[in-house]
């Protein structure tokens, strides 16, 4: 287990920092995202989505509908192409394991696709091992400190290419 801290003055740092991540995605990764209300979780997904070529005007918060898909593109190391599915979920209003279990949750979590979990920690014993958990604290109005922390070898290789902690 790994951890890497992150400050971002602003949504266009938070944007950044979420795009530079997306750019190291790989089929399988899942994120777990934690925060107050208001902290920047969907922002970061926008920002997350827009480098995987997903219109951020798409991408909102599922907190009524609990899951959303975008359809993306991954750049692989050799310039190509690969079609993956983003699917972002938002935990917060789950009110049980059998509630998280009938919406096919497992299923997509155990999947090749990228799965991002707002309130994540809600619902961890259905996570794999190996993700990336961000909990992000709001130090201003616009400021953020995000905490990155890889719980497995891939997500681990992942954080080690971010540049370093500011």
């Amino acid at each position: 287990m790994i951890s890497k801290v992150f400050f971002c003055a602003d949504q266009t740092a938070t944007v950044k920092l979420s795009a530079q991540i997306a750019s190291l995605a790989f089929p399988g990764l899942t994120v777990c995202l934690s925060g107050q209300l208001g902290a920047g979780k969907t922002n970061w997904v926008q920002g997350f989505c827009k480098q995987l070529n997903v219109d951020p005007l798409l991408v909102n918060s599922p907190t009524f509908v609990i899951i959303q898909e975008y359809p993306a593109q991954l750049t692989q190391q050799d310039g190509t192409h690969q079609s993956i599915t983003v699917y972002h979920f938002d935990a917060y209003r789950i009110k049980d394991d059998d509630e998280f279990c009938e919406l096919g949750a497992e299923e997509i979590l155990a999947s090749q696709n990228i799965c991002l979990l707002e309130w994540g920690e809600k619902v961890s014993e259905f996570l794999p091992e190996d993700r990336l958990h961000i909990v992000i604290t709001a130090t201003g109005e616009t400021s953020r400190r995000f905490e990155l922390t890889a719980l497995g070898t891939k997500t681990a290789e992942l954080l080690n290419q971010l540049p370093l902690a500011s």
